[in-house]
């Protein structure tokens, strides 16, 4: 086998947990139907279950991405953690709503978080950091593969 360089670990990581993650809460949001009245989950149930599994692909292109890169070791690794480590954060706003089962769509004003309203401008700042972590850090590990590739 080939070595395996640390943004990839990190990818292949994430992805398992990642998708180990949908498929839990697929037992939750299953559950939750089952139980139900009207056989529906939460919102954020739901949507912890779809995106964990969602970007436990994600997390394989950027591995893959990042297998062919011709950018610095540490350039891929840096990138691969910033797009991870916000897709992760993403995921667990997701079930952190879902357990507190506060809101049905999280951008809504006002902005809550249990019982607590936070101030828009910590969800506008997170979002705006959230894009350019997540695009930002896909875009290196992209464009590093298909200048190696071409």
């Amino acid at each position: 086998m080939a070595a395996v360089t640390l943004a990839e670990k990190l990818c292949l990581t994430a992805a398992f947990i990642f998708f180990m993650t949908g498929l839990v809460t697929g037992i939750w949001k299953y559950r939750c139907m089952a139980t139900s009245s009207n056989a529906s989950a939460p919102r954020y149930v739901d949507v912890a279950h779809r995106s964990s599994l969602m970007y436990s692909f994600a997390a394989l292109l950027l591995g893959w991405f990042a297998g062919y890169s011709m950018l610095p070791a540490w350039l891929n690794t840096a990138a691969a953690a910033s797009a991870l480590g916000f897709f992760a954060l993403a995921i667990g706003t997701y079930l952190v709503h879902g357990v507190l089962r506060d809101t049905s769509n999280q951008l809504r004003k006002p902005h809550r978080l249990g019982s607590t309203t936070l101030p828009p401008w910590v969800i506008h700042s997170f979002m705006i950091v959230l894009v350019v972590a997540e695009v930002g850090g896909s875009l290196v590990l992209g464009a590093g593969a298909l200048m190696a590739i071409w």
